[in-house]
């Protein structure tokens, strides 16, 4: 698949069959994260991988009870690393840039999860405190998605985006 055709195909899916995910792909999407742009290059961020099904539970509390954290075969977390990227950018780097990398990261193994026929759903509405104990990280973590992925046992309808007429501001003189 294509790159443009991968940004088109993608779409949230919140219903999973009960196949596991293969590890070479698991595998692939980490590698596809871990090669997402940083801040100076500080990968100011940790990636939690979550099959167990007391852990998924856990998440699925955590993330205000959505059925797909703890439906999906595996669950991906990210957390930004503020001391990380702190070290080099002091506040700017801890507020702002390990969380931007945080960020970048998941879309990269979002898009890696299409590309390799699985499915996922960003996750971002969930207590950070509760899914740092579902994980076991420590309270310098920054919990910043979710990211269910398997293999979608639905296939929502593509629902409308905003023209880009609305989005785009052509700034010049």
């Amino acid at each position: 698949m294509d790159f443009f055709d991968i940004v088109k195909t993608r779409q949230s899916v919140r219903v999973f069959a009960p196949k596991p995910v293969e590890p070479d792909k698991l595998q692939a999407m980490l590698e596809a994260a871990e090669l997402a742009p940083s801040a100076g290059n500080r990968q100011a961020y940790e990636i939690y991988v979550v099959r167990d099904p007391s852990r998924k539970a856990a998440l699925r509390k955590a993330a205000l009870d959505q059925e797909s954290v703890s439906a999906a075969p595996v669950a991906l977390v990210f957390c930004a690393d503020p001391e990380r990227s702190a070290q080099r950018y002091g506040e700017r780097g801890a507020h702002r840039y390990s969380l931007q990398d945080a960020t970048i990261a998941c879309t990269f193994a979002m898009l890696a999860a299409t590309a390799l026929g699985l499915d996922s759903v960003w996750v971002g509405a969930f207590d950070d405190e509760a899914v740092r104990r579902a994980i076991g990280a420590s309270a310098d973590k920054v919990p910043v998605a979710i990211l269910p992925v398997g293999y979608g046992a639905e296939k929502p309808g593509r629902r409308p985006r905003r023209p880009l007429a609305e989005l785009v501001r052509e700034v010049g003189g």
